[in-house]
């Protein structure tokens, strides 16, 4: 067990988080300013925009409503006194740092939290392998360089070793010399690296989770340089209690769907809901980020360690289990910005909700955006489900297949950990109860996603009356319309075909 406390260790030592506007990042950052009172100096690797220099960008950080409870208890300039932005980008060589940038960090730097990267499975090999491989070279070269470091922390993924249904905390061998990799992109045009893909891939199915593979390659060559470990997520989801219950500000995942399904928009979700999902609390990933940093350099270990921040093993998922909640969650925290009246379906396969979804998403939105035409306004549903079509047909294996990721390095990671530490920076995820998380999550994303604060809950909860009213009678005057048209063609009145309504009614619900 740990003697002195988690806090103890970060206290004066100088940080550098890549990748801090992100989901993630951004979340770690919050929790050591509002956690760790005492850290040095918080350096963020910012890359410039158009438009946007990175003192633009730390202002927006700053406006990121992660930081509404720290804002409450501290003011603004205590809490980001100490936060340094600093030009760069890992997709350039060296960083893109200045010289005089990258001579201050390597005289500051003592721990490097490494969690930019691209995350789109749709991405081009050449582009991750410059973001998620390189990008990780060019942060150990800096790391080797910084005369002081304690510990470099890199944010991998649970998806790394996708091929296998079940992996363990260690790292797996390469299937492809990474050398060799970067040869055979850097020859190929366009075309022919789109072609050549699939089997530059091998065995991994996409670009995302290799060059994430080859990038722990890259770390584990550091480790008897300097303290170092990985942390590999599962799909990181919204907040469990920090820093509030259903915080989210990302959507991926089921917070995505769930932001979606309150608009009314989004009323199927193809999954297997026997399965094991495996869903992560980001507020659990930034404590493992943080405990497993403090362990590296308490221990000063020369051997990587990999610690999955899962919950297969530990407390596994299934839709089931909140099935029949979804959408009464909806209606508990309904939307002012509602378009109609939600209710989520969950059907089992791509093809049932593609056939599903041009009646429930494509004609309705076709509707929908020609009215909004009409009257002026820019419509945006079709190009929204085609969007998720694209993504359905991307993540198709990471919605039915069920992995299991043990966790054994984590869990006694937590027991390591004293008493109080153990509270503050948990990693234990047993108390976690799926059906009630869903309900703060589907709050979170009506909060800070959809942006509906809660102080128009009433006049939404008025509006999702009306809207069911509308439902209804939408709802029956489609199937009066499929009644009368199945009765002429079977050449029968309406009286003899009066039991057709229950089995129209039936199949429309079906879809």
């Amino acid at each position: 067990m740990a003697s002195d406390g988690l806090k103890s260790f970060y206290s004066g030592k100088n940080i550098l988080i890549t990748g801090a506007t992100g989901f993630l990042g951004v979340c770690l950052l919050e929790k050591i300013c509002r956690c760790i009172p005492n850290h040095g100096e918080i350096y963020l690797l910012l890359r410039p925009k158009k438009g946007k220099a990175i003192d633009g960008r730390l202002e927006d950080v700053k406006q990121n409503n992660v930081f509404e409870r720290l804002l409450k208890e501290k003011n603004a300039d205590e809490i980001f006194a100490r936060i340094k932005p600093v030009a760069g980008d890992v997709g350039k060589d060296d960083l893109g740092l200045s010289n005089s940038d990258r001579a201050l960090l390597m005289q500051k730097v003592n721990i490097i939290f490494h969690s930019a990267a691209t995350l789109d499975f749709g991405d081009t090999l050449d582009a991750t392998i410059n973001i998620n491989f390189l990008g990780t070279r060019r942060v150990t070269e800096l790391a080797k360089q910084c005369s002081n470091l304690k510990a470099l922390i890199h944010v991998s993924s649970a998806y790394v070793n996708s091929y296998l249904t079940e992996a363990d905390e260690i790292i797996y061998p390469l299937q492809r010399d990474p050398e060799e990799l970067i040869q055979i992109v850097s020859k190929l045009n366009k075309e022919e690296l789109e072609n050549q893909t699939p089997e530059l891939l091998g065995d991994h199915p996409n670009t995302y989770t290799i060059t994430k593979h080859i990038a722990e390659h890259e770390i584990q060559k550091c480790e008897e340089l300097f303290p170092c470990t990985i942390v590999r997520p599962s799909m990181i989801i919204g907040a469990l209690k920090e820093p509030v219950p259903g915080w989210t500000i990302s959507k991926n995942g089921p917070q995505g769907f769930l932001m979606g399904a309150s608009k009314g928009v989004i009323r199927r979700l193809p999954v297997g809901k026997h399965l094991i999902y495996d869903y992560i609390p980001v507020d659990i990933v930034v404590n493992s980020l943080l405990v497993a940093g403090f362990h590296a350099g308490v221990t000063q270990t020369k051997k990587v360690k990999i610690y999955h921040a899962t919950s297969s093993t530990r407390n596994p998922f299934k839709w089931d289990y909140v099935e029949t909640r979804i959408n009464d969650n909806l209606h508990k925290y309904p939307l002012k910005s509602a378009v109609w009246y939600p209710h989520l379906k969950l059907v089992p396969s791509i093809t049932y909700y593609k056939i599903s979804a041009i009646f429930v998403h494509i004609l309705p939105a076709l509707i929908l955006d020609t009215v909004t035409i009409i009257t002026g306004g820019r419509p945006i549903l079709m190009k929204l489900h085609r969007n998720v079509n694209c993504s359905l047909d991307r993540l198709h294996k990471f919605i039915f297949t069920e992995w299991k990721f043990s966790a054994n390095n984590t869990t006694n990671l937590q027991s390591w950990l004293n008493k109080t530490d153990q509270e503050e920076f948990n990693l234990d995820i047993s108390s976690l109860v799926w059906p009630a998380y869903f309900d703060d999550l589907t709050l979170g994303a009506r909060i800070y996603l959809s942006k509906d604060p809660i102080k128009t809950l009433n006049s939404a909860r008025n509006k999702d009356k009306l809207l069911l009213g509308l439902h209804i009678l939408v709802k029956g005057g489609v199937v009066s319309l499929l009644w009368y048209l199945v009765s002429t063609l079977l050449g029968l009145t309406l009286k003899q075909s009066f039991l057709l309504i229950p089995v129209l009614y039936g199949l429309l619900n079906l879809l």
